[in-house]
Parts: structure tokens; sequence; C-alpha cells
């Protein structure tokens, strides 16, 4: 292919993505302000401070409040960032905690962080941490919804506590203890809640019909499933949550969009090596091809793994594992481990995330990302290999002297299954 950048036509869905985005914010406020997303807005003004507080909630964390919380995270010593921003279905976060974290980490630089942001619930928060679970942040976080003695607790003092568990390092111990009585019968205690009903159904229940009853069920068990590195990894999901699935694939349609566009104003505008900024290109196009064929959440997968390979191009690092195995939306792998599929003989080495490389290693099932086979969920890898390039491929992790890229451009891609 060519290696004269200008003569590149970029992919109709990454133009189409970023005509919009920019359209709609020169229409708002002009050349200027399409020049800076909310996002790097964030991030340069957490390059000053380690507490980014939005107008609309400084009532609720003042300025005292946020030198208070600047101190402690100086005396953690540890790569912590408070993000408070409102969240709303719809936002440019697209009202996920996960959503906001991952862009102002991506537009911060990448590298060690722990993002703690509001939470899904009403007074809860969030935290995510690269690598993930180096200090158990999420579970820190998580456990402060369920910690009594934080009841009607202001958002300052959870987060305090939060960073004190984060410092200490036993979130995951302080989660297992705090929940411990969702789980067993026979709780007779009137303020807590019965065996296996959260403290949002106990509220919401006396009050409301069935639809917000199982609306908040669904909050609390996909912020846990989030949360937890193992489980039931191939269950079928409830037909309760097919509305809920719908729209995170919709946001995660939008992400894929977004993170395409990004590749191709990195690799247009980079500087060095002209072979690795066109295989830069060349992933951009085939990301772009995924994306506008896409037809399930593996795909969208797809679209990601394409662009980790067109950023890779790019990195100065001489070796760049693919995304996880499992699960690509887990992120990249940090290590390729020996894994044997169940029920076979062969056993394959592939990229794995920090969560599933533990789950592995301590005989627990990982995370899997599922595909439909014949009508019914499958881990995506037991689709059969001809029927999808993903399951081929690993998602990069079984590639040897090949790309994804590669296997694109010479039309293996053809979709997901119906």
């Amino acid at each position: 292919m060519s290696t004269d950048l200008r003569h590149r036509r970029p992919l109709r869905s990454a133009l189409a993505v970023g005509a919009a985005s920019a359209a709609l914010l020169c229409a708002v406020a002009g050349p200027a302000a399409a020049a800076e997303s909310p996002g790097q807005k964030i991030a340069d003004a957490l390059r000053g401070s380690p507490v980014y507080v939005d107008p609309s909630l400084s009532s609720a964390v003042d300025a005292d409040d946020q030198r208070a919380l600047a101190r402690q995270i100086g005396q953690a010593r540890l790569p912590i960032r408070v993000v408070l921003v409102p969240l709303v279905e719809g936002d440019n976060w697209g009202g996920k905690p996960e959503q906001l974290a991952e862009v102002v980490h991506e537009r911060m630089g990448g590298g060690p962080a722990i993002l703690i942001t509001p939470g899904e619930l009403a007074g809860d928060i969030a935290a995510k941490e690269w690598p993930a679970n180096t200090h158990q942040a999420e579970h820190a976080a998580a456990s402060v919804y369920f910690d009594d003695a934080l009841k009607g607790a202001g958002l300052t003092k959870r987060i305090s506590r939060a960073i004190d568990i984060i410092k200490a390092g036993d979130g995951d111990q302080v989660y297992e203890r705090l929940t411990a009585r969702l789980h067993t019968s026979g709780d007779s205690t009137p303020k807590r809640p019965a065996a296996g009903t959260s403290p949002v159904l106990r509220i919401v229940a006396p009050a409301a019909g069935p639809v917000l009853v199982l609306a908040a069920a669904w909050l609390l068990l996909r912020r846990r499933s989030r949360l937890r590195d193992f489980g039931t990894p191939f269950a079928v999901p409830r037909s309760v949550f097919a509305a809920a699935h719908q729209a995170d694939e919709e946001g995660l349609r939008e992400r894929a969009g977004e993170a395409v566009v990004r590749l191709g104003e990195e690799a247009r505008t980079a500087d060095g090596d002209p072979a690795a900024i066109e295989r830069a290109l060349d992933a951009y196009a085939a990301a772009g091809t995924v994306l506008d064929r896409a037809r399930g959440i593996p795909d969208l997968a797809g679209v990601f793994a394409l662009v980790a390979e067109g950023r890779a191009a790019l990195s100065p690092a001489p070796v760049t594992l693919p995304l996880c195995f499992f699960h690509p939306l887990h992120g990249p792998a940090v290590r390729r481990i020996p894994w044997r599929p169940l029920g076979r003989r062969e056993q394959l080495r592939v990229a794995a995330c920090d969560a599933c490389l533990r789950a592995v290693r301590t005989r627990r099932a990982p995370e899997v990302l599922t595909d439909r086979l014949e009508g019914r969920p499958v881990p995506y890898f037991e689709v059969p290999a001809e029927r999808s390039l993903w399951a081929a491929t690993g998602y990069g992790s079984l590639l040897a002297g090949d790309s994804l890229t590669a296997r694109v451009q010479r039309g293996d891609f053809s979709g997901t299954l119906a």
C-alpha cells in the first residue's frame, strides 16, 4: 500500500463518528472548544491536583474537602485520582463510571493509576485500577456502600474511607467481610437485608412495583459481575437483562467508534518509521471495516483488538501483547500463560490480563467473552474457527507471524454468528 498519508480515505464509520462529534462541538462552542474534549479537560486538571470536582458537585465536596482528600492521597503515595462528575444516561460517559475512568486514564497517558469516580447507585463510589487489582482498589471502593458505619455519611467521608482501604491493600478482604451477610440465610436483624437481598431492594420494594425492583437488582448484580474476577462465566443471561445488554452494546459501539477515530488521528500525526505508521493506518482501516459490519459484542471487541494492533505499531516498545485472550474487553494482557481448554488435551499459550491470570493460576474459571452458537451462548473460542475470525485467532493470542489486520484485509472477517 502507498505510504502517502495525505491520500488515505478515512473509513465510513470513523468519519461519521468524528465528523458528528466535531460538528456538535463546533456548533456549541466554536473551534477552540472542539479542540479539548471533556476527558482531556479533566486529565489536564488532574495534573495540577489529584482531585477533580465538577462545579455542580462542589456543594457535596467543597474546596476544603478537596484539599483534605488531596493531602490524604499525597500521604498514601499511590497514583490515586478522584474524578467527581454527575453521571446520567446519554452524557459523555454513557452514564457509566468505567467509561469515565477509561477515557480519563487514556487522556492522562495511561500507566499505573487508580481512579475513584461516582458509582452507579446514589451515594455510591467506584474505582478502576491499572494494572488491575494491584491494590484491590475496585473492591475497596465497592465495600464502602455496604459499610453500616458510613450510612448517611457524605461523599468526602466515603472517598476518604476508600483511600484508606486502598492504602492498606486489603480491599478484597474488607469487601468479603462486609458483604458476607448478604449470603447468610436466617439473618433476623431488622436493619440488615435478608439472604441475598441488597440494601437497594429493601428501600425500593415497599414503595415500587416489580419493574423498579428488577431494575435495582440489575444494578447491583451488574456491579458485582464487574468487580469479581470469577463466578459462573458462561451462565445464560436472564430475559430481564436483555434491555440492559442492548444498551451496553450500543455504548460499546460508540466507544469503539471513538477509538477508531483516535487511532486514525494518532497515525496521521505520528513521526517515525514510515512502515510502522503504514501498519497503524492499515489497522485503522481494518478496524473501520469491522466496525461497519459488527453485529454484536464479539465483533466490537475485535474493533478494540485491531485498534490495539495499530497503537502497538506506533509504540516504541519492542514487544506488545494483544488484548486478553479470555475477554478482550478486560484490556491489554500482561503475560502469556499455558492454558488447556476444558475437555481437551492440547495446551495453548495465551495472553491474559491480571484478573484472568490469577483465576487460571488458582484453578478458577476466568470471565470469558461469549458468542452464540446454534442459538445458545458459548465461550467465543468454542465457535468453529472457520465461522469466526475471533475464535480462529483468540483476538491475536493465537497468531504467529500474522496479524488481525492482515486477516481482515484478506477477507477473513464476515461478522459474528446470527
